[in-house]
């Protein structure tokens, strides 16, 4: 299925590329009506680096670039604290009022019962919008040793130059035998004013081409109770007889009760055969942010580790259930609680 590097010969499980924001974030709070936020990093790719090795105890690194001031400082070291290698991290100098390059910023609140989690983004003109060809030394890090790759749309989504830069690295990845995942995350900001979805759509068909796992399967319901095996089977064919080299192709599936309470599973479809996890049902959400992330760090980790597509699956979504049941974009589920949660086990109370 996935012909994966062994970890004696290497510095990384993975490699993430992508931008890591500073969340603001006010807890049971509005953000135009609070007092105080808390911060917490965050962004798509790195989200699923910091969970491998916050939750999985992976050997992760990080690819971005920050503005080099006090704010971009403060997302190095809660990188650090996420257990996420910070030493590819590009830095940026700054005129000291950002005029020319700045570090992203997100504030997200998270929604209770009728009302919806809402953000709003901060994030034009930042450091790692501006990364371009040339800047990051991918034989290094592939040199090294590194057994995975991922990046997604919303990196892609940034600019133009991180599109080719998403290019760059997933072809550097390909020819050093690393395995390179992609998830098709969209953002309607991202791309307002650029072309919308299809501008989106054009730019991860391009970029496909170098993907072994795919999260996103395009045209296909993500529902839990309305999961059809037959619709995700006909929808994945087409997608992989559109680019045969992708291997498998996973999506979480997610009723929205309101904002406090979810379905949640996840699918994925590999060489004809559908393995689907099982149902989590009315599960109770404190912070629905990262939960897609979590999923695919539970999948990766299953890859890594040799275990079946079954057991995989099952990982996943028992990490995006418990990353739900944790404040920020990052989980603070342990692998037990995962392990044990995606057996079936019933939790107890741990004295």
């Amino acid at each position: 299925m996935l012909n994966i590097k062994p970890k004696e010969n290497c510095k990384w499980d993975i490699v993430s590329l992508g931008e890591v924001m500073l969340r603001l974030d006010p807890g049971d709070r509005r953000i135009h009506t609070t007092r105080s936020f808390d911060v917490w990093e965050g962004g798509g790719e790195y989200n699923v680096a910091r969970n491998l090795a916050k939750c999985f105890r992976r050997r992760a690194g990080i690819v971005t670039a920050l503005a080099d001031n006090q704010i971009g400082r403060l997302v190095e070291d809660l990188i650090l604290q996420g257990g996420v290698d910070a030493s590819q991290i590009l830095w940026q100098e700054t005129d000291g009022i950002s005029r020319e390059v700045r570090n992203g910023m997100y504030f997200m609140e998270r929604g209770f019962a009728s009302r919806p989690p809402t953000g709003c983004s901060d994030r034009g003109n930042t450091a790692i919008s501006k990364l371009k060809l040339g800047d990051t030394d991918w034989q290094t890090i592939f040199s090294e040793g590194t057994r995975w790759l991922h990046t997604g749309g919303i990196f892609a989504g940034l600019s133009e130059t991180t599109a080719e830069v998403a290019a760059e690295s997933m072809q550097a990845a390909k020819e050093s035998g690393a395995i390179v995942s992609y998830d098709l995350n969209y953002r309607d900001s991202l791309w307002s004013g650029r072309g919308g979805r299809e501008a989106a759509n054009e730019l991860n068909n391009e970029l496909l081409t170098f993907a072994d796992v795919v999260f996103g399967v395009e045209g296909f319901e993500t529902s839990v109770t309305e999961f059809s095996e037959r619709s995700l089977r006909d929808a994945a064919s087409l997608m992989m007889s559109r680019h045969p080299n992708i291997k498998i192709l996973a999506t979480t599936l997610r009723d929205v009760h309101s904002a406090s309470q979810h379905n949640l599973s996840g699918a994925c479809f590999s060489d004809g055969q559908v393995f689907k996890s099982k149902d989590h049902m009315h599960v109770h959400v404190l912070d629905r942010v990262g939960s897609g992330d979590a999923f695919a760090a539970g999948l990766i980790h299953g890859l890594l580790s040799g275990e079946s597509l079954q057991t995989s699956i099952d990982l996943a979504s028992a990490s995006g259930v418990l990353a739900m049941a944790s404040a920020g974009d990052g989980s603070s589920a342990t692998f037990r609680e995962i392990a044990t949660l995606a057996e079936g086990t019933k939790s107890t109370t741990v004295r």
